[in-house]
C-alpha cells in the first residue's frame, strides 16, 4: 500500500482538530511516557487516511522521544531495556505471522483481558521484590514484539513490567521513553520497506511538530512535580482505559 497524499485542501477546522489531538496525547506521552501512538492513530484517522496516519505517528513518537531522552538518559534501565528491545524484536515476526492466519480481534480481546486483570492486581498493591531474571526480561519482550507484530499494540507488557517492577516512577518512566524510540525506529524501518513511508506522512508529522512538542513539554513539567503515587495511579488508569478501548474496538470489528 503506498504512502497516501496528503490533502492540503483538509480546511483550518480538520487542522485545528488535528493540532488539538496531538497536543493532548503528547501531554500523555510526556508525563507517563507512554499512549501516544494509540490516542493519536485513533484520534487522527477520524480526519486524514490511517495509511497516512500510522507512519506520521510513528515519526512524532521518535521527535517524542528525541525531546525527552536528554533529560531521562540517566535514569534508563539498561540492563533490563536491552533484553526487552532484543526480545520485542524476535517476536515481530512471529506476530506478523498470527496476522496473517489468525483473527485479530479475539487475540486484541484476549490482550486486553490480560492487561485490565495485571492493572487491577497492581493497584490493589502487587508488586515484584525484585527485578524480573534476564531470560523473564527476553520473555517479555518477546510477549511485546508478538503483540506489535500482530496488532501494533506491543506497549502493555513492557509498561507492566516496569511498574510491577522495583525499579521506581522515573526509572520505569525513563525506560519507558527509551524502549519506545528504538522500537518506534524499527517500526518505521518496516513500514518503509512496504512503501508506507514518505513526504505526504513526513509533511504530516511536521505540521503536528509544534502542538507535539508543546504537549510533551506540559506532560513532562506535570510528572517532575507529580506525587509519585498519583503518578502511578493515574498510569495505571491510562492503561485501563486503553484496554478497554483496544477490547471495544476489536469487538466491532467482529
Amino acid at each position: 500500500m503506498a504512502d497516501a497524499p496528503f490533502d492540503w485542501s483538509i480546511g483550518l477546522l480538520p487542522a485545528v482538530i488535528s493540532a488539538l489531538f496531538i497536543f493532548l496525547a503528547a501531554i500523555v506521552r510526556g508525563y507517563s511516557g507512554f499512549g501516544f501512538s494509540l490516542l493519536a492513530i485513533t484520534s487522527l484517522s477520524l480526519v486524514h487516511p490511517l495509511a497516512l496516519v500510522i507512519s506520521a505517528v510513528f515519526m512524532m513518537e521518535i521527535a517524542a522521544s528525541i525531546h525527552m531522552l536528554p533529560s531521562v538518559w540517566r535514569e534508563v534501565h539498561w540492563r533490563s531495556l536491552m533484553p526487552l528491545i532484543i526480545g520485542t524484536a524476535i517476536g515481530m515476526p512471529f506476530g506478523a505471522y498470527a496476522l496473517a492466519n489468525v483473527p485479530a480481534a479475539p487475540m486484541k480481546v484476549a490482550l486486553a483481558i490480560f492487561v485490565l486483570t495485571a492493572t487491577s492486581l497492581l493497584w490493589r498493591g502487587f508488586a515484584l521484590q525484585s527485578m524480573p531474571s534476564r531470560a523473564a526480561t527476553y520473555g517479555i519482550g518477546g510477549a511485546a514484539g508478538l503483540a506489535n507484530g500482530a496488532f501494533g499494540i506491543g506497549g502493555p507488557p513492557v509498561i507492566l513490567f516496569y511498574f510491577a517492577s522495583p525499579a521506581g516512577n522515573a526509572v520505569g518512566r525513563a525506560s519507558l521513553v527509551a524502549y519506545f524510540f528504538f522500537t518506534d525506529a524499527i517500526g518505521l524501518g518496516v513500514l518503509a520497506t512496504q512503501g508506507l513511508v514518505g513526504l505526504p506522512s513526513l509533511t504530516l508529522a511536521l505540521l503536528l511538530l509544534a502542538p507535539l512538542v508543546a504537549g510533551v513539554w506540559l506532560g513532562g513539567r506535570s510528572f517532575k512535580s507529580a506525587d509519585p503515587q498519583t503518578f502511578r495511579k493515574w498510569v495505571l488508569i491510562l492503561l485501563a482505559l486503553l484496554a478497554v478501548a483496544t477490547a471495544v474496538k476489536a469487538v466491532f470489528s467482529l
